[in-house]
């Protein structure tokens, strides 16, 4: 049911369980060029405890040795393996193992360069089996960088924090902030059969999208204190080829919002605030991106202009804002200038404690 009027309090449940259930999970794993990840990622995934798991493993035409690895895994009669003669992109590819093939009770988009820690899933499904109004759940990432050694995961007892959808749906719009990685997401398979899953039009943001949506008809878990995934960080992943520079990312967050609005802001009491609040927050985000590149550069005008259009476009009070002030000023002082005076130290040390608080809120409520 969409939720209207005011959100409850968020709950915080009992501490996460060790027994066993045998739940069922469905993990879609699309791969491209990441046959040097996959048998990691994969054992990741086998080895879990207290869960039926199947594994859909889906080369989207990759020319690395992907085929031959994910050949050699499929072995295990728990692993299928799906090959694209040609390659057909990112959201064909996570839909085609999302809403075609997966069958458990619970579903899992893992990338193949990311993997689950120990008893990630059963965690998850432990929480899902307790409280069946919660849409997914998500827990702490945990990132490390592709040249270092895995590191050591926590699994140090937790509790769960279940929020109503739409209050955590207004979190993001708060911020305008993807508060999830991707790989440490379960989802409830009967919801996304029902809202349909990755959407073409955001090749960037279209899991962030979609977790919105799904917050938007059911309620929201959270797995405070151990780890639940470990997210790799490294040069070949799309953040960082397709999406790296802050315009880039914030127009396809901004799509997000803009499609959800159109097509599920109807479920929303008050679609108005919740829409200016993501349209006061992006141009935030946007205008804060262009002073960075003023105090730190590498500055590039053409993306100056390119964010600061961006946030007038969204918001048509971008100009009121503080960061909008501070963007006049160093035009007016100019890039040689903003970077020997780092302008407004104190105000950018604030915004450091500030974004330190925010994580700190994050790993403990994950809102």
């Amino acid at each position: 049911m969409p939720h209207r009027g005011r959100a409850s309090p968020t709950s915080y449940a009992r501490p996460i369980a060790e027994e066993m259930h045998a739940s069922s999970v469905s993990v879609v794993i699309p791969c491209y060029n990441y046959g040097r990840y996959l048998r990691d990622c994969v054992r990741s995934i086998l080895e879990q405890p207290g869960v039926d798991v199947r594994v859909l493993i889906i080369d989207d035409a990759s020319t690395d040795d992907s085929a031959a690895v994910a050949a050699d895994l499929a072995a295990d009669p728990r692993v299928e393996l799906r090959v694209h003669a040609l390659n057909q992109g990112s959201t064909r590819t996570f839909n085609e193992g999302l809403l075609q093939w997966a069958t458990g009770t619970y579903t899992v988009l893992l990338d193949a360069d990311d993997m689950l820690t120990p008893g990630a899933l059963q965690r998850a499904c432990t929480l899902m089996d307790a409280h069946p109004q919660v849409g997914f759940v998500y827990g702490r990432p945990l990132i490390f960088h592709d040249r270092g050694a895995l590191p050591h995961a926590s699994r140090a007892a937790g509790r769960w924090i279940i929020q109503p959808g739409h209050r955590w749906f207004e979190a993001r719009c708060r911020t305008a902030e993807n508060c999830i990685q991707n790989p440490e997401v379960v989802m409830r398979s009967r919801w996304l059969r029902q809202l349909g899953g990755c959407r073409a039009e955001l090749p960037h943001t279209s899991d962030f999208e979609m977790w919105m949506r799904l917050a938007l008809y059911a309620d929201v878990g959270y797995i405070r204190g151990p780890h639940q995934a470990y997210y790799r960080d490294h040069p070949a992943s799309m953040r960082h080829v397709h999406f790296a520079t802050s315009l880039a990312d914030l127009q396809q967050v901004w799509s997000a919002f803009a499609l959800l609005f159109r097509d599920h802001g109807h479920v929303l009491a008050d679609r108005v605030h919740f829409e200016q609040q993501a349209r006061r927050a992006l141009a935030r985000r946007a205008l804060c991106a262009a002073c960075r590149s003023y105090d730190w550069g590498p500055l590039s005008m053409t993306e100056v202009h390119g964010l600061e259009e961006l946030a007038t476009t969204v918001y048509d009070h971008a100009a009121d804002l503080g960061e909008s002030r501070g963007l006049r000023w160093r035009k007016r002082l100019g890039p040689r200038w903003c970077r020997i005076l780092h302008p407004l130290f104190m105000v950018t040390v604030g915004k450091r404690l500030h974004r330190g608080l925010r994580r700190w809120r994050l790993r403990r409520t994950g809102r």
